[in-house]
């Protein structure tokens, strides 16, 4: 026994020496998704109201970014979580252990629509995935099936009964985890409805993966940063244009902005959460686990996160525009955050 209190007081001491003592940080730091941002930061100011400690600082990085400054260490200089509108990646884990950060905690948030806005004031649109593919990929099938650089300059010119104007869509960086749903989302399953990029994935997968993720860059696609509020503003000013960001942006613009059907279905909070909207994903907040116990309320902060205060099916984060987890699974989800269970590198894509 004395040999096995030996050795966890010795992990003990080795943990706080790396991250300094607790006063040289008593707040935790949280940095990633501008997706995720308004649910962790509504936890954030909750936690400081009810724990009498303080309310978590956090940053709006990008959930690539995010990733970057949360796997480049363990530490007080080092972010103690970070938020992500997608899972973590085999390579981003794997950097986070080449850098001492081993024990990775995942907090399933709930899941959130990905949708395609437009100002009130724009002529309405409806789109299919392969609509949207077609509008912003860099090349797309010509009359013969083979690639060629994309030519279409308006809506209609993809399809008659779309509007007469000019494609222009705003959307997330490559930084962004909402870039990479929007990849997998739209245009992966845009490019599979087309018949000879469907038979170029059987025949090439490489060639084919390099078709859906490569965008126009001829103005139809605008860059507009991290800050989703960015896309609302500029689509307020131009109706004729389209913006990309998750269901909550929206709904929080609702009296701004009105949401694009796709396929045919209009994203709302029941067609997300009963899966008829296909568009959806699934955040994330990871902890360290190395930081828990030295950064003050870390495990109490990722406590009030899973409770179905705030997560659950009635909490505060649905107000916020989360859809939250089914009973069962947000209860399984709570169980193994509670439990402080590490993810498993191997399960990762």
């Amino acid at each position: 026994m004395n040999k096995l209190f030996s050795t966890v007081a010795i992990a003990a001491i080795g943990i706080a020496a790396s991250l300094g003592t607790a006063s040289a940080r008593d707040q935790i730091r949280i940095v990633g998704s501008s997706t995720v941002y308004p649910f962790t930061t509504a936890v954030a100011e909750n936690f400081g109201k009810t724990s009498g400690m303080k309310t978590p600082v956090v940053e709006s990085t990008g959930t690539g970014g995010g990733m970057k400054l949360f796997c480049e260490g363990v530490g007080e200089k080092f972010p103690d979580a970070t938020n992500a509108s997608r899972a973590i990646k085999k390579s981003e884990f794997a950097d986070c252990n080449k850098n001492g950060v081993k024990d990775i905690v995942e907090i399933l948030v709930g899941f959130d629509g990905l949708t395609v806005a437009q100002a009130k004031a724009g002529i309405p649109l409806k789109l299919s995935r392969k609509n949207f593919f077609l509008a912003l990929a860099k090349e797309v099938p010509g009359a013969d099936g083979k690639l060629v650089a994309n030519p279409y300059k308006n809506w209609s010119e993809i399809d008659p009964s779309l509007p007469n104007e000019k494609i222009e869509v705003l959307g997330p960086p490559p930084t962004s985890g909402t870039r990479d749903s929007m990849h997998e989302l739209f245009m992966e399953a845009g490019a599979l409805e087309i018949p000879a990029l469907k038979e170029l994935k059987g025949k090439d997968a490489k060639a084919f993966e390099a078709v859906w993720k490569s965008l126009r860059e001829d103005g139809a696609y605008v860059e507009a940063g991290e800050n989703d509020n960015v896309i609302v503003q500029k689509l307020e000013a131009n109706p004729k244009a389209f913006g990309v960001f998750g269901y909550s942006f929206l709904e929080e613009n609702a009296s701004k902005l009105a949401g694009v059907p796709i396929d045919g279905v209009v994203p709302t909070f029941e067609t997300i959460s009963d899966g008829t909207y296909k568009p959806s994903r699934e955040l994330y907040v990871y902890i360290k686990k190395a930081h828990v116990g030295v950064i003050p309320g870390l495990d109490k902060f990722a406590a009030e996160y899973v409770s179905d205060t705030a997560s659950g099916e009635e909490g505060y984060l649905s107000e916020k525009g989360l859809v939250p987890l089914p009973a069962e699974r947000h209860a399984e989800a709570a169980k193994a955050v509670l439990a402080m269970e590490t993810i498993n590198g191997d399960k990762l894509k």
